[in-house]
Order: structure tokens, then sequence, then C-alpha cells
């Protein structure tokens, strides 16, 4: 799903992003905020703050593929917590679950499988799909259900989908 290999962040629903530094004021009244875009999310580099951070612990991204696959897994990347500022990591997400649609309208998509990005485990998770239908998806959605406990945002770092290209 990397940018750099054709994939698009084609929606975030009703999700949104926390602007998260003014670079720009006059008089003390903010005219511009410097914030991290949902594509953040399918570029290759990781470094703490370089994530999309969205408001609360429940968001929403629809990433088009560059081709239909059948997805066999996802990889869900946070920064390890020994970089992380005050060694703390608790905007990760918690829950998430991931479906499969036929297009970007779709309400409810297929559901592929409920996951748990453990913060106690490695930095690179990747999660075998649940509910393996071998129905080919173009468009896939990822549904952050909760965070570790930060009651402000939730920081979306990396997310892949690997699968096997439709013929």
């Amino acid at each position: 799903a990397l940018e750099s290999a054709g994939g698009t962040v084609i929606h975030t629903r009703c999700t949104e992003t926390l602007e998260t530094r003014t670079i720009l004021s006059l008089f003390d009244i903010p005219l511009w905020y410097q914030s991290h875009s949902p594509r953040a999310v399918i570029q290759p580099e990781v470094h703490p703050g370089n994530c999309w951070p969205f408001k609360g612990s429940q968001g929403f991204v629809v990433i088009e593929l560059a081709v239909w696959i059948r997805p066999t897994a996802f990889t869900l990347e946070h920064i390890p917590r020994s970089i992380s500022l005050h060694e703390s990591i608790r905007s990760a997400p918690q829950d998430f679950s991931v479906y499969g649609l036929d297009d970007e309208n779709q309400a409810e998509g297929v559901l592929l499988g409920q996951y748990t990005y453990n913060v106690e485990g490695d930095s690179i998770q990747m999660f075998e799909v649940q509910n393996k239908d071998d129905v080919a998806y173009k468009v896939i959605e990822l549904r952050v259900n909760s965070n570790w406990g930060h009651p402000e945002y939730t920081c979306l770092y990396r997310f892949r989908v690997h699968g096997e290209p439709a013929m």
C-alpha cells in the first residue's frame, strides 16, 4: 500500500487530523498550523512525530491499492517506546479492524480481521487475514477502534497490505 508503489489514501471518513503545531501567528492569533496528512500512513519513513495524528481514539483511513490483490496479511508499525518522548507510546493504536471494499463509497465492507497492536511487542507487527474469502480488493479500510490510553489523539505511523495480485 506504499504511496511509492502506487497506493493512495482516498478517504478518512469523518476522522479529523490533529493540528499539531502553530507555525505562523500574528498578534498571537494562529494563522497556519503544521500537521501531517493521512498520506504519512503509506510513506516509507518512520521517525518520531512523522505520523498521521488524528483526534480521539477512533479513526478511519481508506486506501486504494495500486492493483487488485487477495490480502494475506497486514502490517501495523509504530515507533519503538525506546525512541519516543518520555518512553510512552499511549498514542499507538490498540484495537483495529481491516475491511475489503468494492469501492471507496461502500459503507460497510467485508471484515478481513480484528486485531490488537501489542505495545510490548516489536514496533513492526504483522497480522494474518482472519476471514479468508479468496476475493481480490483494490480498496482497503483500516478502522482504529482504540488507542493505548492517550486522551487526545492517536498516531498512525505505517500501515501495509500484503497479498497476492489478482490475475
